[in-house]
């Protein structure tokens, strides 16, 4: 059998997947943001589930930095492998990226960016500092357009592996495979 994800691993790609499609359905429902938009709990949650995002990923970041990944399947060609990594690297920098643009606007704003209403992040940015309006705009491009089309081309990837080449590809990341562990990403 090929080599796995640790459970560490696997918990916090699931939990990212969580979060984000929470996340996701927060920015959806909550109120535009425009000049006068008061603050509202949604935009809060949005706010404290982007902080929560940004936490995860940055021990993800650093499990797998300290982690070996497993070895990739040997049926797959080393340009899927190369573009796989790619793909993850992408969706890495943008799981950083634009959580920070949206805390760098909200603090732009003068929004009080919460982690739940626990405590409150420092401000990284002045209130209304010159030339940084744009971070809002960016954020939501960021993350409605570049996000979701790198997630879309990993999941189209992982059910190809799945439904079409029958390999072990997807299972690796599934909580309980039985695959032979590696101290993996």
């Amino acid at each position: 059998m090929k080599s796995t994800y640790t459970s560490t691993a696997k918990a916090l790609h699931w939990l990212i997947v969580a979060l984000l499609i929470v996340q996701f359905l927060l920015a959806w429902t909550m109120p535009h943001i425009g000049r006068d938009t008061p603050l509202t709990m949604l935009i809060n949650l949005h706010f404290s589930f982007g902080m929560l995002i940004l936490f995860v990923v940055v021990v993800r970041l650093i499990w797998r930095v300290t982690h070996a990944e497993p070895e990739p399947e040997d049926s797959v060609p080393p340009w899927q492998h190369r573009s796989a990594q790619l793909v993850h690297r992408l969706l890495y920098l943008l799981l950083l990226v634009v959580p920070i643009l949206g805390w760098i606007n909200a603090n732009w704003r003068d929004y009080p960016v919460t982690l739940f209403s626990l405590f409150q992040m420092p401000k990284i940015m002045a209130t209304r500092a010159p030339g940084w309006q744009w971070t809002g705009d960016l954020h939501g491009l960021l993350a409605n357009y570049a996000m979701l089309a790198l997630v879309g081309l990993h999941v189209v990837g992982a059910l190809y592996h799945y439904l079409i080449r029958r390999d072990q590809v997807l299972q690796r990341m599934l909580p309980g495979w039985p695959g032979k562990a590696s101290s993996v990403r």
